[in-house]
């Protein structure tokens, strides 16, 4: 009956300094996994914002072309002409959905840029990113319909790739 007895009262005693120095051992090793992981994720999510923003713009833009014979839209009409709906040429002006404004909307709204310098800006310029110096968003090229980060040079991601060349 006594062994029974010790036996019981063992098991309410509590965990050994060995026992605790081996779980404290273990949540610092995931501490220091976790937290340079976690350090780096808002900085990963820009990039992943910036990506996606032009992801958007270029299939916006793609889609304008594709629909108005391979033409893209001017400096000054393409906010309105990935926003509103436009007609099946350019020279048309875009505006509200009616019998000769049949194609589009694009997208909802022109997306901001989400880093650097010129953040929150979501306006175009046609300017070569690198030497602007306008305070717009995003780089438009009319001719080809490549759309760009409107980001200086020393603006680059955690591998030192400029976001201008995203």
């Amino acid at each position: 009956m006594q062994a029974v007895r010790k036996v019981e009262n063992r098991s309410l005693m509590g965990f050994s300094l060995i026992e605790l120095v081996i779980v404290v051992v273990i949540i610092g090793i995931i501490g220091a996994i976790a937290v340079p992981r976690m350090s780096r994720g808002a900085k990963g999510a820009t990039d992943s914002a910036v990506t996606a923003n032009l992801t958007v713009l270029r299939n916006a833009l793609d889609l304008y072309s594709t629909e108005h014979g391979g033409d893209y839209p001017t400096l000054a009409d393409l906010p309105a002409a990935l926003t509103t709906y436009t007609a099946g040429t350019v020279d048309a002006t875009p505006g509200a959905q009616s019998a000769t404004n049949i194609y589009g909307p694009y997208i909802r709204a022109i997306p901001k840029l989400p880093l650097g310098e010129r953040k929150g800006l979501a306006t175009f310029t046609a300017t070569v990113p690198a030497a602007t110096t306008d305070a717009a968003g995003w780089y438009y090229n009319t001719a080809t319909g490549e759309v760009r980060a409107n980001c200086k040079d020393a603006e680059v991601d955690d591998a030192g790739v400029k976001y201008s060349d995203y």
